[in-house]
C-alpha cells in the first residue's frame, strides 16, 4: 500500500468519522489449516493409532467446517464503501493468499513421501490422495482469487497453483468464459435447474476446457500466432503440470502417478461442484435487443456463513464478485438482494453430492426465488418439458413456491 493511499483513507476515515475494523482480519489465517492437511492426517495417525484419520481433508470440509458453521453462524457487515480502497490496499490480506502456496507444494512433497515409504493399506493411500485433493480443490479457489488481479506476480501465482490439480486452464476459461456467460445456457459452469451435480460435472469440466481453448485460440489469431505456442496460456499453465509431476514422478518414482491421479481429480471436482451450486437455476434474461441483460445480484447464490467464506476467502459472497471481479476477498460485500443458500458451501456440497436431498432442499428456494414460475429460469434441456408442466405458467405454477 503506497503512503498517498494511506493518507487518503486515513483522511477519508478522518473527515467521515468512518472507524472500522475486520473482525475477520487474523481468522483469515485459519484458511491455511487446509494446505497443512496431510501433515495434520499424518500427526493425528501417530497420536491415535487410527488410519482413519488419513482422510483428514475430507474430515475437514465435510465435517469439521460445517459443523462450526452451525456454531459460529452468519456475519452480514460490509466494510464501508469509503474504506474499500484503503482495504484492498492492506497487503497483509494478500500475504494470506500467497501463503498458501509453499504450504500446499511442501504438502504435495510430503504426500508423495508419505506415498512411497510409510507403511499404508490401499484404503489408508486412498485417503491420503483424497486429502491432497481437498488441498488442490481449495488450491483452485486460492488460484481464483489471485487469477482475477491485475499484477502480473499474482496471475503466474495463480498458474502455479492450478498446477497440481492438473487444471490450468480455468485460469483462461473462468476469467474470459464464465464471468461473461454467467448464468445463461451457454456457460459450461452454470448448472441448470433440473440438472444432478453428476450430470453437471461432464458437462462442465468438458466444456470448460473446450471453452478456454477456443478463447486463446482466438485471442492468438488476433495477432496471426498459432495456438501451438507456449505463448498459449493454457498450454504453458498444463506444461506446469506436466513439469510437476515429472519431476516428483523422477524423484519418488512412477508410483506416485495413481497419487497424483486421484488428487487432481478429486480437486477439480471439488471446484466444479462448487461451480455447480454457485448458479444453480439462475438465469440472466434477454433485453429487447436480444442480448443477455447484465449479471446483478440476483443470478448468483450467496451465503454468509463466517467459517466456510475465511475458508474460501469470501467465494461465498459470489454477487460482489461477479459485479466486480477485481475486488479483493477482503472487500467483498454481501447483497439483501441476492438469493441466499440454507447454509454454507461446505453443507452444501455434502447436498449436491445427493440428488434427492439437493432437490429438496434448492429445488423450492429457486421456484421461490422466481415467484414459481419456472420459464424464468436455467432449465435442463433434458427434463425441460416435465418441468414447465409442472412448474410453468399453465402448470402447478406457486405450488412450490414457499420456502419451508
Amino acid at each position: 500500500m503506497t503512503a498517498a493511499a494511506n493518507e487518503r483513507a486515513a483522511d477519508t476515515a478522518a473527515d467521515t468519522g468512518v472507524t472500522w475494523r475486520d473482525g475477520k482480519r487474523y481468522a483469515w489465517l485459519l484458511g491455511l489449516v487446509v494446505p497443512c492437511a496431510p501433515f495434520i492426517a499424518l500427526g493425528l495417525v501417530e497420536l491415535t493409532g487410527s488410519p482413519v484419520f488419513w482422510w483428514a481433508g475430507p474430515m475437514i470440509i465435510f465435517v469439521l467446517i460445517p459443523l462450526i458453521d452451525v456454531i459460529v453462524g452468519t456475519d452480514q457487515e460490509n466494510p464501508p464503501d469509503d474504506l474499500i480502497e484503503w482495504l484492498e490496499n492492506d497487503r497483509y490480506y494478500r500475504w494470506v493468499t500467497y501463503l498458501y502456496l509453499p504450504i500446499q507444494y511442501l504438502g504435495l512433497v510430503f504426500a508423495c513421501w508419505l506415498w512411497t515409504s510409510h507403511s499404508m493399506s490401499t484404503v489408508d493411500k486412498i485417503g491420503l490422495a483424497v486429502t491432497m485433493g481437498v488441498v488442490a480443490g481449495i488450491g483452485i479457489n486460492t488460484a481464483h482469487e489471485l487469477g482475477h488481479k491485475k499484477e502480473s506476480l499474482e496471475r503466474w501465482l495463480s498458474k502455479i497453483a492450478l498446477a497440481q490439480a492438473a487444471y490450468g486452464h480455468f485460469f483462461i476459461e473462468h476469467n474470459r468464459g464464465h464471468h461473461v456467460r454467467v448464468a445463461t445456457p451457454e456457460d459450461p459452469a452454470s448448472a441448470r435447474f433440473g440438472e444432478t451435480f453428476w450430470g453437471f460435472l461432464p458437462r462442465s469440466v468438458i466444456g470448460s476446457l473446450k471453452s478456454g481453448w477456443h478463447l486463446e485460440k482466438q485471442r492468438l489469431a488476433r495477432s496471426g500466432t498459432s495456438p501451438w505456442t507456449l505463448r498459449n496460456d493454457v498450454l504453458n499453465a498444463w506444461a506446469m503440470t506436466i513439469v510437476l509431476f515429472g519431476a516428483l514422478a523422477a524423484v519418488f518414482g512412477w508410483q506416485v502417478l495413481p497419487l497424483l491421479a486421484i488428487q487432481a481429480v478429486f480437486g477439480f471436482a471439488l471446484l466444479e461442484v462448487v461451480n455447480y451450486l454457485e448458479h444453480y437455476g439462475l438465469l440472466r434474461q434477454k433485453t429487447a435487443s436480444g442480448r443477455y441483460e447484465r449479471a446483478a445480484p440476483r443470478h448468483s447464490w450467496n451465503s454468509n456463513n463466517v467459517c466456510t467464506n475465511v475458508f474460501l476467502y469470501h467465494l461465498q459472497r459470489h454477487s460482489d464478485h461477479h459485479a466486480n471481479p477485481t475486488r479483493r476477498y477482503q472487500a467483498l460485500r454481501h447483497f439483501e438482494q441476492a438469493p441466499q443458500l440454507p447454509a454454507g458451501y461446505a453443507s452444501m456440497i455434502v447436498m449436491a453430492y445427493f440428488p434427492p436431498v439437493w432437490r429438496a432442499v434448492m429445488d423450492k428456494r429457486l421456484l421461490a426465488h422466481y415467484d414459481g414460475d419456472a420459464t424464468l429460469a436455467n432449465l435442463n434441456p433434458r427434463n425441460k418439458d416435465k418441468l414447465l408442466v409442472k412448474y410453468g405458467p399453465s402448470g402447478e405454477r406457486g405450488r412450490h413456491a414457499a420456502v419451508a
